[in-house]
């Protein structure tokens, strides 16, 4: 089985670059249309002025979903993409961005109004309101700046435990620079050693912060350190325990480790929390397979599909899911035997 590498957090707190408002800008008149009405893709391409080959480049890259017609939302998004592409974001950050970005939507739609999408270097940031939403993990992180304490410190009921307030909220602070050092130095290549203590610091000084122990635990599974990685995935569980990374990773880890049962358990707790995990099917499918769950094994393939047509895992997917297939029709699913060793999705890194 080759090696693989567990997801990442990547966005994790800083102050605002050359941030825009995505809900609060208003539409060329040429957008204006009536909320019911629908754009063809010939219109679209017009109005953005996007070739149709690089709206199909977008497509294939699952940036956007695959549409005949387009409403007006469907059209502010596919804006927000063209600029965030116009400012070179990275397109394996953005996809993860946005996807979380709609992800969080869903539950809570009326948010939709107050969304900043932005890059900041080679990262694409998520600020809803006052809040950062961290890219992976779907979490929302405040956003404080150190001018700002003072102010919180003025609020009725504060006044008594204004050292400790302030205590805290600059220890969030520094450790969000401690985060932002650490993903540095990993992009860097700096030395095992110095990448650790950076996340160590973080999570010190922060202690409930999820997505430096994530990381901390992929850093120590990459050093194939099991026991130290699987101890920070768990504490990152123990502080929020519907991390679907988190469980994701620990799936990678139980399942290197040929742990069979507790992988599964993790890849289901995955799905459970985030039923769309494209990477979660996939393994899931490859288990199944491993395990002469034939059923279970179809059941994943298609659902991965679904989520990913067109990358190149689509393609091995797609492969898999046709000779399963084939050998149910002329065996039934009992004969069945998966014969191929395939290479596991990693998914979710985040760091660009």
């Amino acid at each position: 089985m080759a090696q693989m590498i567990p997801g990442r957090d990547f966005d994790h707190g800083a102050m605002m670059l050359g941030v825009v408002r995505e809900g609060s800008q208003h539409p060329t008149p040429a957008l204006e249309r009536e909320a019911g009405g629908a754009f063809t893709r010939k219109e679209v391409c017009r109005l953005l002025k996007v070739e149709p080959r690089q709206l199909r480049s977008w497509e294939r890259q699952r940036l956007i979903p695959e549409l005949s017609q387009y409403k007006f939302r469907d059209l502010l998004k596919l804006k927000r993409l063209v600029r965030l592409r116009q400012e070179k974001a990275n397109p394996r950050l953005l996809k993860q961005a946005l996807n979380t970005l709609d992800d969080y939507l869903k539950d809570a739609p009326e948010l939709g109004e107050d969304v900043q999408v932005y890059t900041e270097g080679r990262r694409v940031r998520i600020q809803i309101g006052r809040q950062k939403l961290e890219a992976g993990s779907g979490q929302l992180l405040f956003d404080f700046a150190e001018e700002e304490i003072s102010k919180l410190l003025q609020l009725p009921g504060a006044q008594h435990n204004a050292g400790n307030i302030a205590e805290k909220l600059r220890n969030k602070l520094e450790a969000d620079r401690w985060f932002e050092r650490a993903l540095e130095l990993e992009q860097q290549g700096a030395e095992y050693e110095e990448v650790i203590a950076a996340y160590q610091k973080a999570a010190e000084l922060d202690p409930q912060s999820a997505g430096a122990l994530v990381n901390l635990g992929t850093v120590f599974f990459n050093g194939h350190a099991w026991a130290d990685a699987e101890e920070h995935y768990k504490k990152a569980l123990e502080i929020d325990p519907d991390y679907a990374l988190a469980h994701f990773n620990l799936g990678n880890l139980y399942d290197e480790q040929g742990d069979q049962p507790n992988a599964l358990h993790h890849y289901h707790e995955a799905l459970r929390i985030h039923p769309n995990y494209a990477d979660a099917h996939y393994n899931m499918a490859l288990l199944s397979q491993s395990n002469r769950d034939v059923m279970g094994a179809l059941r994943h393939w298609r659902a991965y599909l679904k989520l990913d047509p067109t990358s190149t895992w689509a393609q091995i997917a797609r492969r898999e899911l046709n000779k399963l297939e084939a050998m149910t029709v002329v065996h039934g699913t009992r004969e069945i035997e998966a014969s191929l060793r395939l290479v596991k999705r990693a998914g979710g890194d985040e760091r660009g």
